[in-house]
This record gives structure tokens, C-alpha cells and sequence, in this order.
């Protein structure tokens, strides 16, 4: 299993973790400044658009959906990604989001949200495959090629969970954007191309037959904002985040940036 970190996403693969329990009526934080850090480099969770320069993406949308309801104001600064933790874990930022795999290791350092994303690889194939039909097919079929962006999790997924560890595999043909990949294996280009559940489901439904999903999901990760440890905001935020669950807000920014952004590209 590759880490959030091995994983640099034009994310990628994301499914709402189920959701049970009631949200609790959220506090109010009264109007304070929260310095959230961010790294910039993960579309669509958070990137700066090339077209407008703005610094967008559904982590920009969940947080500012957050800091609304518990009314805070949020002043976004940057930092690398290998900077990130330790630099919440001093204090420097009282929030850090880029898709943050929730692991034990990570929690000595620093606090954890509540998931609010799950992560997972599904592969597409073309409608009339029967070469291979899960990832250790694909593995075994040496012909077989993969279309992803260099530095998502698809791309780390295909080098990882499905080939053999190496990033210069010349079976991994590489792309600009998620929507040419997707084209190429219509074309007959690539064999494979791996997404999440939401825009997987989009393609398929979309493609009249010519496009699939087989095998299982690869890749699970569970995401959470991070925090210094013992901080006051947890609490609020987690409460935060479970209303967006139960109210479809977060589903919505699913469809927005996981299925209406590639599908755009």
C-alpha cells in the first residue's frame, strides 16, 4: 500500500466514508482568524488554477463551507508538503490540508480530523476487454499499457499496486490531464486508465458501453485535516464535518470536482 505521500495526487480516486451518527449542533468560533496551511499541489483536493491564478479545489470549498458555519475567517498560507506536519506539529499553522493519509505514526506528531474522504483506485478499462480482468491480470499481461498523470495517486497506484515499483515502467504512457488518458484508452492507445469511484461511474454511464470498471479497488486511504496536538479546533471541525456529510454537501463536492472537473479536462 503506497502512503498519501508516495502519493503527489491529480487525485484521484475519492468515495465519501458512510456516515451514521447525528451532527451536533455546531459552535461558534466568533469571527477569529484561522491559519490554515496548504501545499497547492494536489488537484482537484487543492491547486492554483492556471487560467485565473486562484487558489482553488474541493479542499478550498470544504474548508471555506466549514469556516462559514462555524464562523471563523480563514487565512490561507503555503508551505511543501514535506514541511507540513512538522510545521503544524510546532504551532506554525493551526490547520494543514493536502489529502493527509490518517496513520498512527503521523498522530504522535500531530492531531487528526475525522475522515473526510476516502481514497480509492478504480480501473476503466474499454467495454469489450477480456485480456485481464483485475490488477494481477493486468500485471501479468505484458503488453498491456496505462495512461496517467505523472505524479497522481493513479500514477503511483499503476507503479506500485500493479506493476513492479518502478516509476520509469515503460508500460505507464504519460499525459497531461485525466481527460486525455481517458481518451487515449478509448482510442485504443493505453489499456488502463485508474480514477475514482465518481468519475469511473460518470465515464461508464456516460460512454453507452464503451467503457467499464473491473477488479477491485486498490489503494484505500482514509484523509484528515491536521491540527497541533490538543488543539481546540478538533472538536469543532469534526462537528463540522459530519453536518456536511448528512446534509449532501460534501457529495456535491464530489460530483463538482471529481466527475465535472475531469470530465472537463
Amino acid at each position: 500500500m503506497f502512503s498519501r505521500r508516495t502519493v503527489l495526487a491529480g487525485l484521484s480516486a475519492l468515495v465519501l466514508m458512510p456516515f451514521t451518527a447525528a451532527a451536533a449542533e455546531l459552535p461558534d468560533l466568533g469571527g477569529k482568524t484561522v491559519v490554515v496551511v496548504t501545499e497547492n499541489a494536489y488537484p482537484p483536493l487543492q491547486f492554483v488554477d492556471p487560467k485565473s491564478g486562484e487558489q482553488i479545489g474541493w479542499e478550498y470549498d470544504a474548508m471555506n463551507e466549514i469556516a462559514k458555519r462555524l464562523n471563523f475567517k480563514v487565512e490561507y498560507q503555503n508551505t511543501s508538503w514535506d514541511a507540513m506536519i512538522q510545521a503544524v506539529s510546532d504551532n506554525q499553522y493551526e490547520i494543514g490540508m493536502t489529502g493527509i493519509t490518517i496513520k498512527d505514526d503521523r498522530k504522535e506528531k500531530v492531531d487528526f480530523s475525522d475522515p473526510y474522504m476516502r481514497s480509492q483506485q478504480f480501473m476503466l478499462v474499454r467495454g469489450d476487454e477480456t485480456r485481464f480482468t483485475d490488477a494481477k491480470s493486468f500485471g501479468a499481461f505484458a503488453d498491456g499499457l496505462v495512461g496517467a498523470q505523472p505524479g497522481t495517486s493513479p500514477f503511483y497506484a499503476a507503479v506500485y499496486e500493479i506493476l513492479d515499483g518502478n516509476e520509469q515502467n515503460p508500460r505507464i504512457k504519460l499525459f497531461e490531464t485525466f481527460g486525455a488518458t481517458v481518451q487515449a484508452l478509448k482510442a485504443g492507445d493505453v489499456d488502463l486508465v485508474l480514477t475514482d469511484s465518481v468519475a469511473a461511474k460518470g465515464y461508464v454511464d456516460a460512454s453507452a458501453g464503451a467503457l467499464k470498471v473491473i477488479g477491485d479497488p486498490l489503494g484505500t486511504e482514509d484523509f484528515g485535516f491536521i491540527f497541533p496536538k490538543g488543539s481546540e479546533l478538533v472538536a469543532p471541525v469534526n462537528a463540522a464535518i459530519a453536518e456536511l456529510k448528512t446534509d449532501g454537501t460534501l457529495d456535491a463536492l464530489n460530483k463538482k470536482w471529481f466527475l465535472d472537473y475531469k470530465m472537463g479536462q
